[in-house]
């Protein structure tokens, strides 16, 4: 691999412009099983809603055989088969309005290679800031991985248990259409969501996976369902484990000993930890 040649795609950029408009709001407040009043130009578009936006509109026969489309534009040709959103960073600066025009501006910060127990992987870390007009709304690092298709027969990983106790928890039946719609409402071609065959002849997993955002958005919706009428300043998410639509989930959340940061993650039926975040209220808000 010439990890030399796929450094210089660091400072590459791309920007991309959207009018965001209320259905696609509407449509994953449903998703999620909110009883919201119907979005409406004007509104608050919640942190994280935003990952429905600023998609690209990839010509079906650019797509590679994952469903992904193919690298070596914005993103480096990476020679590795596996693709893993691992985990964000995100600051809310200023909120994002429904009926806006929206500007969302991405550039490639870093690309590195490790070896781990399962051959090479590479990280990159894609840095995306939303802007109204000049102001900026949300800041964000995205660190994505690649990896080599594991072994089918070297053993699966021990993961590691999940924290029992929790101030506030909710059940996710992580069913076929649940997974379908997300990926319609992210315009998600990846097929480890929706072709079980896929998932289980090419990748080797026992069942779809449960998109990383879509586990993200629901632990922060877990909390948005705690105080509904305060804001989350800061959130940051890291992928531990997949979760399959085999079994259902549980969402947890609990104060942090830091004023103002709930600690919130993903337990499997199995009790092991498939992701951790952090949030952070707005400073000044009231629980």
């Amino acid at each position: 691999m010439d990890i030399a040649h796929l450094q210089t795609w660091i400072g590459s950029t791309e920007q991309v412009a959207e009018q965001v408009s209320p259905f696609l709001s509407i449509a994953l407040a449903a998703t999620l099983d909110r009883d919201d009043p119907p979005y409406a130009e004007g509104d608050v578009l919640p942190l994280l809603w935003h990952w429905l936006h600023f998609q690209d509109p990839c010509p079906q026969g650019q797509l590679g055989p994952d469903g992904h489309p193919a690298r070596g534009g914005f993103i480096p040709p990476i020679p590795l088969p596996r693709r893993m959103w691992a985990g964000s960073r995100l600051q809310s600066l200023a909120p994002m309005h429904i009926g806006m025009p929206l500007r969302r501006v991405s550039t490639i910060k870093d690309v590195t290679h490790k070896s781990g127990r399962s051959g090479d992987l590479v990280f990159v870390t894609v840095q995306h800031r939303i802007l109204d007009g000049d102001t900026a709304c949300v800041e964000e690092e995205q660190d994505i991985v690649y990896r080599q298709a594991p072994d089918r027969d070297a053993p699966a990983p021990t993961p590691k248990p999940a924290p029992e106790g929790s101030a506030y928890s909710r059940l996710i039946d992580p069913d076929p259409v649940l997974l379908q719609r997300y990926s319609a409402l992210t315009f998600n071609g990846h097929r480890i969501h929706y072709d079980r065959d896929f998932c289980k002849h090419e990748e080797g997993y026992p069942g779809l996976v449960v998109h990383g955002p879509l586990l993200a958005t629901l632990l922060l919706d877990l909390l948005r369902r705690q105080y509904p009428q305060v804001p989350v300043a800061d959130f940051s998410f890291r992928a531990v484990a997949p979760v399959f639509d085999t079994h259902p989930f549980t969402l947890h959340g609990a104060p942090d000993k830091a004023d103002q940061t709930f600690r919130l993650w993903v337990r499997r039926h199995d009790g092991a930890l498939a992701m951790n975040a952090i949030a952070t209220l707005a400073k000044g808000s009231r629980t």
